[in-house]
């Protein structure tokens, strides 16, 4: 790491700090967003020139590596563990996420950009996914904060809304926490809203959440395919080494090494809290960067192409648990 980003590290620290403490006195709210919304207070304040540089790259690569370091945090046999079944539920409200969000988008007239990263909050795992699509697709930081704050919103509703909603259809605790664990973005608010219903419920949801995280790794590789037959189409020719998201495959290779047990569980754990609070620094500094005007100009059309994302990702995920009988 070069001695000039420094002070921008520094810098992006001192909101950092206050906004992971925050995210752990709130885990609904988390982290990341208020980290966001503390560096967009601060955004037009004056800061040394020097700073700007560390800014940038705690925002971009400080970013891929908090992907990276999350990756000691999952274990592969869970993938096992929830069962084929579920599986298929996530593949398909997978499809449906990404599916509504291009439709929507196109409805909407939404960038490309835009759609993208809602769709991949939605239909994996909120800022977590935003925050490993963005550096693929080269997305601006603005459509970053925007899209964050999108999936932010429907988790707070899901919360309260999932668990009502549970008791009144009468909902197993097994098919309620395959619904919040397939259905609700963010981790906290999946852990929230399964607990809410039961604690067998808030179990098996956060072992459902946590094997839907890994598919951050084909929906990362299927972007950068796409950026890179929009490369060759345009004639721009393109890089394989520069377009192919290598955070990935190094974030599978600590999904591997977390599995074997090589590592001991605390280091894993310090690793994978390190990775959380890397994503806390990277979404401060991303919020450093914004220009919160711009972002109120883009109205509510965010919010309803992610209300629509969201009722796709519900939706479907109990019309492929009534149809494989798990209800």
């Amino acid at each position: 790491m070069k001695r000039e980003y420094m002070d921008g590290i520094l810098y992006a620290l001192l909101f950092a700090i206050p906004a992971y403490i925050l995210g752990l006195y709130f885990p609904i709210v988390g982290g990341p967003v208020f980290g966001i919304l503390l560096g967009m207070l601060f955004a037009k304040k004056r800061r040394p020139q020097a700073t700007e540089s560390g800014i940038k790259f705690t925002g971009k690569k400080i970013l891929q590596y908090a992907i990276i370091l999350l990756g000691f945090e999952m274990n592969l046999f869970h993938v096992v563990e929830v069962g084929e079944q579920s599986l298929y539920v996530m593949i398909f409200t997978l499809l449906a996420a990404f599916g509504a969000a291009f439709l929507m988008g196109k409805v909407l007239g939404m960038d490309r950009d835009m759609t993208a990263l809602v769709g991949a909050g939605t239909a994996i795992c909120g800022g977590s996914a935003i925050a490993a699509v963005a550096p693929v697709i080269g997305a601006k930081d603005r459509d970053v904060v925007i899209s964050i704050a999108t999936i932010f919103f429907f988790n707070v509703l899901a919360v309260f809304i999932f668990p009502f909603l549970g008791h009144s259809w009468g909902m197993s605790d097994a098919g309620f926490g395959m619904w919040a664990g397939t259905a609700i973005n963010d981790t906290s608010s999946v852990v929230a809203a399964g607990y809410a219903y039961s604690h067998d419920a808030g179990a098996y949801a956060t072992i459902v959440k946590l094997t839907r995280t890994l598919m951050i790794v084909p929906v990362c590789l299927f972007f950068a395919l796409l950026m890179m037959r929009s490369a060759a189409q345009s004639g721009a020719g393109f890089s394989l080494k520069r377009i192919f998201p290598m955070f990935v495959l190094y974030f599978v290779l600590a999904c591997i090494v977390n599995t074997t047990g090589i590592l001991p569980a605390e280091v894993s754990h310090g690793l994978g809290m390190l990775g959380k609070f890397s994503i806390v620094l990277a979404m401060s500094a991303i919020g450093l960067n914004t220009d919160l005007p711009s972002l109120l100009k883009h109205g509510t059309r965010p919010l309803l192409l992610g209300m629509v994302c969201w009722i796709a990702v519900a939706g479907t995920s109990l019309i492929v648990q009534h149809a494989l009988g798990l209800l």
